[in-house]
């Protein structure tokens, strides 16, 4: 089995972490669906980045009704994906590259094609009978709650087997595990086990917070006026964002299992976990339970920033929340990821600018106080792919469709080539379509230019990795007079101002009183600001960065 060189237990502190969707970034054998040699064969690229560590989207036995986070088993690779000795190959030769591999783990449910559930529906009386939560109807047939299910429709489905409901929180082919039962946590545990002894570095926990539900089935209330909001867990054309989500997630148990969790962890050297978290606007209070003491998760991320405001109010309010939950536990920042549309595409005005967004926003990002997260093709500005109903393979899209497009516009393949067939993604006709604007800006176009995005991408890590200040160093926001994204960041007597300009005009910042720039430094990409007398002067879209003396 491959292990992990040594390192430091808390290198997923200030760490950088590149997602791969696996079904969209390399195929290597034709089929149009990406696969693990296909993964180990770009890794030179995921490493020229300059991250520290890989999140691989599901790759296990799956009906993928859901696109693999419908698992039938996790101690195997599908055979769309490869094999158990394709993955230990990109392991070891990820390790070999310096760099860290993290997987998801998609525990919370399973596919109603996994053996556990295949016995638990057969009877009442068998040995995983409670493995899954199943109930009666009401006395009228009727579900035994109001929960709903984020994919549409109600949370329990009928089976006439059992002749009870079961509870779902996203497809009906994802029944839920009843992690009230013992024997599940432990099942589980040694799924998680197996991976770590195959020398996987650490664990994305797909919806950490769905582990368990309320016992009594309680009734959830609707959104009130009290409730902290409906945050982005889901779409606002989904009824699942008028209930108050009290008692079908985000329960007390839950503390219980993430100390075992980390308990297990700890029996290896220099592993971590990082959770999921969606919790409507709950989150950063459940986050802050579930990253405190040192016992439970390494870090998490919520949806704070996957939704469309890209502006400097809104990203202080939520790591200043953030730093004011949470006094001794880790968050990962993202503005991109597979389930939510590109960062770009949400956050420009006009197809002109996405370009110079492409390159404010990673900037933003790498320096934020926490570690954070990449999603594949971000490193090429790449917009939201437009697809029609006919392309989609989402059934999140297909069931919302048209006022929810889905998710498949931001999980169409990696564009490696302009002039190859499908972008250089695939030999044969890919899962989803390869847009001309995508292929526009393929990974060797962007090679060829030194001002490019990926190009700037590179860079920019490389300046987060060349200041101490930026791995876990302190982060102080600090008052202005105008509407810009202004802190230090501070560590072993080093203070680094950063300014940010996220307005499409230009902005001068006066500094703060006593406040004395010691030197400009240049931020990779931005060389218009300047400095006259005690104040900063920015372009639109700009940004800036200086020593602070003293």
């Amino acid at each position: 089995m491959a292990s992990s060189p040594k390192t430091n237990p808390d290198w997923w502190r200030g760490a950088v972490i590149y997602q791969v969707y696996p079904r969209s970034f390399q195929d290597t054998n034709g089929d149009g669906i990406g696969d693990l040699p296909g993964i180990t064969a770009r890794l030179p690229h995921i490493a020229s980045l300059g991250v520290d560590a890989i999140w691989l989207s599901p790759f296990f036995t799956s009906p993928m009704a859901d696109m693999g986070y419908d698992v039938s088993d996790y101690c195997d690779v599908d055979p769309m994906f490869g094999t158990l000795a394709d993955f230990d190959t990109m392991l070891a030769e990820a390790h070999r590259l310096g760099l860290k591999i993290i997987i998801d783990q998609v525990i919370s449910h399973t596919s109603d094609q996994h053996p556990w559930f295949k016995e638990s529906r057969a009877s009442n009386t068998n040995a995983r009978a409670d493995w899954y939560v199943w109930a009666d109807a009401k006395p009228d047939g009727t579900a035994p709650n109001n929960w709903l299910s984020i994919f549409g429709g109600p949370a329990w489905e009928w089976d006439g087997v059992r002749r009870q409901y079961y509870l779902h929180n996203f497809l009906g082919s994802q029944p839920d595990l009843n992690f009230h039962n013992s024997q599940v946590q432990e099942a589980v545990l040694d799924t998680v086990r197996f991976w770590l002894e195959r020398g996987v570095d650490g664990f994305r926990l797909d919806t950490v917070n769905y582990y368990f539900h309320d016992k009594e089935l309680r009734d959830n209330p609707p959104l009130g006026h009290d409730d902290d909001g409906p945050g982005l867990d889901a779409p606002d054309v989904n009824p699942y964002g008028m209930q108050s989500h009290l008692y079908d997630k985000t329960q007390p148990e839950n503390i219980g299992f993430l100390k075992r969790f980390r308990a297990l962890l700890e029996e290896y050297d220099d592993r971590t976990a990082v959770g999921e978290v969606g919790d409507g606007g709950r989150s950063l209070k459940t986050l802050a339970a579930y990253v405190s003491g040192g016992d439970k998760l390494h870090m998490c991320y919520t949806f704070d920033l996957l939704g469309p405001d890209f502006t400097a109010s809104h990203i202080r309010h939520c790591v200043s929340s953030f730093q004011n939950s949470v006094t001794d536990g880790w968050v990962c920042w993202a503005f991109s990821n597979h389930d939510v549309q590109r960062h770009v595409s949400r956050f420009i005005q006009n197809e002109s600018e996405r370009e110079r967004i492409g390159k404010l926003a990673i900037s933003v990002l790498a320096t934020l106080r926490g570690s954070i997260c990449l999603y594949q093709g971000e490193e090429l500005a790449l917009p939201e792919a437009e697809l029609e109903l006919h392309e989609l393979r989402d059934p999140y899209g297909i069931r919302f469709w048209p006022a929810f497009k889905g998710r498949d516009g931001c999980r169409t393949p990696m564009p490696w080539e302009r002039a190859g067939q499908s972008g250089g993604f695939s030999t044969g006709q890919p899962w989803l379509p390869v847009p001309d604007v995508h292929k526009a800006v393929a990974v060797d176009v962007q090679e060829a230019g030194d001002d490019s995005v990926l190009a700037h991408y590179r860079d920019t890590l490389a300046f987060r990795k060349a200041m101490p200040a930026l791995f876990d160093g302190g982060m102080t926001f600090l008052d202005t007079n105008q509407d810009i994204l202004i802190f230090t960041r501070e560590k072993a007597g080093e203070k680094l101002l950063f300014v940010f300009n996220l307005r499409r005009g230009p902005q001068t910042v006066t500094l703060p009183k006593g406040m004395t720039i010691a030197e400009m430094l240049p931020l990779p990409g931005f060389d218009t600001a300047r400095i006259e007398k005690d104040e900063i002067v920015l372009e639109a879209l700009d940004a800036f960065c200086g020593r602070v003396s003293g």
